[in-house]
């Protein structure tokens, strides 16, 4: 039996892909072991959406190279598919997106190659290369999974591609264009997720917003067919685009009592003119309404963010209108990206790139706001009781906790020597010592 082990790089949607993997290789016989020595195949699922994503995803190959230097070393994923044919000596297989669901194929041609070449003495064989041309037409590329590593919460992936061509981003030239998931596939995946005992699900895709696009779907008819699935008690959503709130689509969220008051809302500036060279299609006062419609619909709902500093042509009066336009707002959670060049996109070229020390010193500024509006939003559940998924019993200065999430993903906990993992309770937030960081 032939052992293999995976390291993901990135996002939700890879993840859920790299796990995809993994069961298509238990499936057929392979055992799947850590990442450390002693695989014989070692599947990096790369990322690329920064600089600093494209080194790991090196550095992760050639770690795993080093770990056996016998091993068949599989790289997948957006790191390769924009690279291309990678010129790397620790690489034996190249699949890009759209082509994972073919590994155990493209491994066993790979193995009775590398058999034939070694009995025969034909000498080493070429990198084998899968990549799917992501500027052609393509249907989506149907990954499922039965389990998880997580044991409560499932992600689900049932989207992928992009068609917005941010101009800072390299996405829809790693992905495609959209493309999504049959309704009926997700449905059937849910009560297979359901029957193993997960009760929450969050759905994910590379522009979640766009889901049904192409099918004549739409992201809400998706959600109320996973409402209907029995033993799933929480749904919740991936990354959405201002322009999918609207009064309509929050007021049918606000029906379906699974759906979980947490959105994460992409806003990336609170500058107009730093939206416009992003092509963002919105403006700060637009974004403003989408959050003020959902406040309208939820109690006290986490809105959670991206925001991108120091992007070409951003000048301190910008970044300070942007920082005031995030305080204002008052997120839950802010996520800050310094500006990260990617070669191929339309802001690579543009006039105006920022020094790196600026960016930190402003990716600081937003970081420490955003520490302090996260406290201000946890500190509102003291007093109050709350409905959290326990997903794992931790020990701590000899107590043992029980931690898990609110609906508003609060990471909380309660003393309990009872062991409640997976189950939904209701715990009476006392003080701030049961708010985890």
């Amino acid at each position: 039996m032939r052992k293999a082990a995976l390291h993901n790089l990135g996002c939700k949607v890879n993840a859920y892909e790299t796990e995809a993997m993994q069961e298509l290789l238990e499936q057929n016989g392979y055992e799947i072991v850590p990442f450390a020595e002693g695989a014989d195949v070692y599947v990096i699922n790369t990322c690329t959406v920064t600089n600093i994503a494209d080194r790991k995803s090196r550095q992760m190959l050639h770690k795993a190279r080093k770990m056996n230097p016998d091993a068949v070393i599989v790289a997948a994923g957006c790191y390769v598919q924009t690279k291309g044919t990678v010129a790397d000596g620790c690489i034996d297989i190249i699949i890009g997106n759209n082509r994972k669901k073919e590994l155990i194929p493209i491994l066993e041609e790979y193995f009775q190659e590398r058999d034939r070449n070694r009995y025969g003495n034909q000498g080493e064989r070429a990198v084998r290369t899968a990549l799917h041309n992501m500027n052609e037409p393509c249907g989506y590329e149907e990954l499922a999974l039965s389990k998880q590593a997580e044991h409560t919460r499932a992600n689900v992936k049932v989207q992928d591609g992009c068609n917005q061509f941010c101009s800072y981003c390299i996405i829809p030239y790693a992905r495609g264009r959209v493309r999504s998931r049959k309704l009926e596939d997700v449905a059937d995946e849910m009560r297979r997720l359901a029957a193993n005992g997960y009760q929450e699900a969050v759905l994910t895709g590379i522009h979640l917003s766009s889901y049904g696009a192409d099918t004549g779907e739409s992201l809400l008819s998706l959600i109320k067919a996973v409402h209907q699935v029995d033993g799933i008690l929480r749904i919740r959503l991936g990354s959405l685009e201002p322009g999918i709130i609207t009064e309509e689509f929050a007021a049918e969220l606000a029906l379906l009592p699974k759906v979980c008051p947490h959105f994460h809302l992409s806003l990336q500036s609170g500058c107009n003119a730093t939206l416009k060279r992003m092509n963002r299609r919105y403006t700060a006062k637009e974004y403003e309404e989408k959050c003020r419609i959902l406040r309208r619909f939820f109690v006290n709902p986490a809105i959670t963010t991206d925001v991108i500093v120091g992007f070409p042509g951003e000048t301190e009066e910008e970044f300070a209108e942007s920082m005031a336009f995030v305080e204002k707002i008052g997120f839950y959670e802010t996520h800050i990206f310094k500006y990260s060049k990617r070669q191929g996109t339309r802001a690579a070229v543009m006039e105006g790139q920022v020094p790196e020390q600026v960016k930190a010193a402003r990716s600081s500024k937003l970081i420490a706001m955003g520490k302090q509006k996260k406290r201000e939003y946890e500190e509102k559940l003291i007093g109050r009781t709350v409905e959290v998924l326990i997903e794992e019993e931790v020990i701590l200065d000899g107590e043992i906790w029980q931690t898990g999430h609110t609906r508003e993903y609060v990471k909380v906990r309660q003393k309990s020597e009872e062991n409640l993992i997976n189950r939904l309770i209701n715990i009476e937030i006392q003080n701030r010592l049961q708010i985890m960081d």
